[in-house]
């Protein structure tokens, strides 16, 4: 469907999103018949473990389902925390940041929205992420560096673009999609560490049935090799796919907070000035991709990086909401405080006022100066 204007974007992304999610169960069947070749390697040919691969893969998928089923239930009632754990955020009250929790409350009053779980980082980068599963276990996190930048307009216009996500479900979406990407991590990491560990042991068996490993056949780690690949498929897809959903959500959400705001001027100069001041290094990438940008996507392939370029949001925010693009926004760097001379430190409670050394002594006045004698002039004229 192609885009006319902002709303029509919006549902034009959302629609791609949901094709691409689709996409995870048949990502998840390729890694449980890659499962099946690896631990069928013990046949002759590759034929036969394909075959046999075959037969065992509704019980493989069904294992595989309910290791998602339990990844899942732990993100459901652990993910703010865990989230707060891997970033350093601190939640926060309106007494401590009432700045911040006053404008994000004006936004979910003008939408009938309940006020997320609101949590602060402190660092100097300029960030901001949302999580949550539901409505009503929402949470917005923004870094004190985006607090001192942003103007109110700017702030506001980001906050909106954060519970864009909310509202439309882009961090249920995007929390499901890291779910099916760690799935077929660990079966990746398992079947690997498995196949090595048969290996070290060298196990023979006799064809009794069963999976086994048999070293002495002719092509069985040619088909272990299959599922391998198999697998290294399904992961490599995965992460492409998640990549290419969080990417869809952040034009998305930049939709809903010019919608949200009416301002798309507010929500082109924020970008522009987060552009550049990102950098968060000691987050984890899995991490990195919920938040409102990632300064480590310019290193990457436009195929490989979890976020659009800043430019090109800009530029849909230009074309769809009519903003007003002022361009790239060069970083100020404040200039150094300068230091002070050696011959004017001291310590708090000594009073002596000291004068730097090149500097003229200044004029005594004349109540403190010494006698001028019967020339000098008084301030009551000349002595009688």
């Amino acid at each position: 469907m192609q885009a006319f204007g902002l709303r029509t974007h919006a549902w034009n992304t959302a629609w791609r999103s949901m094709l691409l999610l689709a996409g995870f169960p048949l990502l998840l069947a390729i890694m449980s018949l890659g499962i099946g070749m690896v631990f069928g390697g013990e046949q002759r040919d590759i034929g036969r473990a394909f075959g046999n691969a075959l037969r065992n893969l509704p019980g493989i998928y069904l294992l595989c389902c309910g290791a998602a089923i339990i990844w899942f239930a732990i993100a459901w009632f652990a993910h703010n925390r865990i989230l707060d754990w891997a970033t350093g955020a601190q939640p926060v009250t309106r007494a401590q940041e009432p700045r911040l929790w006053n404008l994000l409350e004006n936004l979910c009053i003008s939408r009938g929205m309940r006020m997320p779980r609101l949590a602060v980082i402190e660092t100097e980068a300029m960030n901001a992420y949302a999580a949550g599963l539901s409505r009503e276990t929402g949470s917005v996190t923004v870094t004190r560096g985006l607090i001192n930048a942003l103007d109110d307009r700017e702030l506001a216009a980001v906050l909106a673009h954060e519970l864009a996500h909310i509202r439309n479900g882009d961090a249920r979406l995007g929390l499901i999609a890291a779910v099916f990407v760690g799935v077929i991590s660990l079966g990746f990491d398992g079947v690997t560490r498995s196949r090595r560990v048969i290996r070290s042991g060298r196990a023979t068996t006799q064809d009794s049935g069963g999976w086994r490993v048999r070293t002495n056949s002719r092509n069985g780690g040619w088909a272990a090799l299959v599922g391998l690949l198999l697998i290294g498929l399904a992961w490599s897809l995965a992460t492409v796919l998640r990549m290419a959903l969080s990417r869809n959500r952040e034009f998305l959400a930049d939709a809903g907070a010019v919608e949200l705001t009416a301002d798309p001027d507010a929500m082109i100069t924020a970008l522009r000035k987060v552009e550049g001041n990102a950098d968060m290094p000691d987050v984890s990438p899995q991490v990195r991709a919920l938040f409102l940008e990632d300064a480590t996507d310019s290193a990457l392939s436009s195929l490989m990086a979890t976020h659009p370029p800043i430019g090109d949001r800009v530029a849909a925010l230009v074309r769809f909401a009519g903003g007003r693009d002022p361009g790239p926004r060069a970083i100020v760097v404040a200039p150094p405080e300068p230091e002070t001379p050696a011959w004017a430190r001291q310590d708090a409670a000594d009073e002596t006022v000291r004068i730097a050394p090149d500097a003229a002594p200044a004029a005594s006045p004349w109540w403190k100066g010494p006698a001028q004698g019967s020339g000098g002039a008084s301030p009551w004229g000349k002595r009688s």
